[in-house]
């Protein structure tokens, strides 16, 4: 079996982005210990969880929001089981979680893997690191507001979804993408305990089989088609 994941160039490239994620939260949390001047985060103003997701975020720019080596792996033997071929991603950053599934999918005999991310700088580094892995042709990453660019141009039916942007979009991104899910999908949400209403959604409705895998990621499965969906909805 053929396992693009660990070997060259996919394992080299992912390997410096583990590096380089390590290096950018040292430095991410000196900046937050300099900045602390009161009660609740960074200057005095709210901790991420309580605050402002766009502001988090525009701080964070330079910052791998990277998917642990184990979510990583899990991610690849998720889509290669499943034999994805086309792939959503909700939330690239710098492309750690988008090469593991692109490698999965050109190890299934090709696909594409179109990722979103609000960050310009996150974008086009994402490109290039696909690129510099050999994914560049499978790999297609949207720049802007995801409930947009994930708005058009989809293949008729998606075979994983992963979420992995801001949280509180979580449900809108599903809901945008769930006409696209057929039986047998998989749903992938990284933090998901932090998508509010996320967890409710998917482990109640009749429409998935779901569970935590791996800490606070959850892992869904999609168990109707188009009748039982409009069923449930």
């Amino acid at each position: 079996m053929i396992a693009s994941l660990t070997s060259a160039p996919v394992g080299d490239v992912l390997d410096r982005l583990y590096t380089d994620a390590e290096r950018s939260h040292a430095a991410f949390r000196g900046e937050r210990r300099q900045q602390a001047g009161g009660p609740g985060g960074p200057g005095g103003r709210p901790a991420h969880r309580g605050g402002d997701e766009r502001e988090f975020f525009a701080r964070a720019k330079n910052l791998y929001m990277a998917v642990s080596r184990q979510t990583g792996t899990l991610l690849y033997l998720l889509a290669r089981t499943h034999r994805a071929r086309a792939v959503v991603e909700f939330g690239t950053s710098f492309g750690v979680s988008t090469l593991c599934l692109a490698a999965a999918v050109k190890d299934n005999g090709g696909g594409l893997v179109i990722g979103t991310e609000f960050e310009p700088g996150k974008v086009a580094a994402t490109r290039r690191a696909a690129e510099e892995a050999g994914l560049g042709d499978i790999v297609e990453v949207r720049e802007g507001d995801a409930l947009k660019t994930l708005a058009r141009d989809l293949p008729a039916t998606v075979d994983l979804l992963f979420l992995d942007g801001a949280k509180s979009m979580y449900l809108d991104v599903l809901g945008l993408l769930e006409g696209r899910l057929g039986p047998g999908a998989v749903v992938v949400a990284d933090n998901a305990s932090r998508g509010a209403g996320y967890l409710d959604h998917v482990r109640s409705s009749p429409a998935y089989l779901s569970s935590a895998v791996d800490g606070d990621v959850e892992v869904s499965i999609r168990t109707g088609g188009a009748e039982e969906r409009s069923a449930a909805g």
